[in-house]
């Protein structure tokens, strides 16, 4: 048989396919190099996107609680300045009708009691007076008992006071106030 030397088409056989395969290698390493270079520059891109648009959306938000707080303060002023208006209506309202319990204490208060004073908290009065009888303490509970403008009266006290007179008594009474509804609505 004849001696054929296949050794050096081998090792150049292997060569080339070590070349082919070192530049197919070299190849795709590129390649993934430039898809992975893309891919990154695409998410950097996307995050730049987003964080501006959130940059956006609180620069917005911070002009909008802005605008919040100025309606919250014009609401709170507008509700200071009803409940003012209120008050002023009410005074406007019940100005006369204070005149009008003096007036109607006038009328019952009989000859011979006197008021020493008169303390109102809210719509209840006290009144502490001097009588000349219980029988005059009786005619002020009554006519306080028949005005449309009184209501309630509770005698507190009664007690014997010589300083005024042989049958002069001092005495306490609580009653309460009361606004006739003709009267209510021709005040407002």
């Amino acid at each position: 048989m004849a001696r054929i030397n296949l050794l050096s088409w081998r090792e150049e056989y292997r060569r080339e396919k070590k070349q082919e395969f070192i530049s197919h290698t070299v190849f795709v390493c590129i390649l993934a190099g430039i898809a992975a270079f893309i891919w990154i520059s695409m998410v950097n891109g996307a995050i730049d996107n987003q964080e501006y648009r959130n940059k956006l959306l609180k620069d917005e938000l911070a002009v909008l609680n802005k605008q919040v707080k100025e309606i919250q303060e014009l609401k709170r002023k507008r509700e200071d300045l009803i409940s003012r208006m209120r008050v002023i209506q009410d005074l406007q309202g019940t100005r006369p009708v204070i005149v009008r319990y003096f007036d109607e204490f006038v009328r019952a208060i009989p000859d011979g009691v006197f008021i020493l004073s008169m303390v109102r908290k809210g719509r209840g009065i006290t009144l502490d007076g001097v009588a000349e009888s219980n029988s005059r303490v009786a005619s002020l509970m009554r006519n306080i008992d028949n005005s449309t403008w009184f209501s309630e009266s509770n005698l507190k006290s009664v007690t014997a006071d010589p300083a005024y007179g042989e049958q002069a008594v001092r005495f306490s009474v609580v009653l309460n106030t009361v606004v006739p509804s003709g009267e209510d609505n021709k005040n407002k």
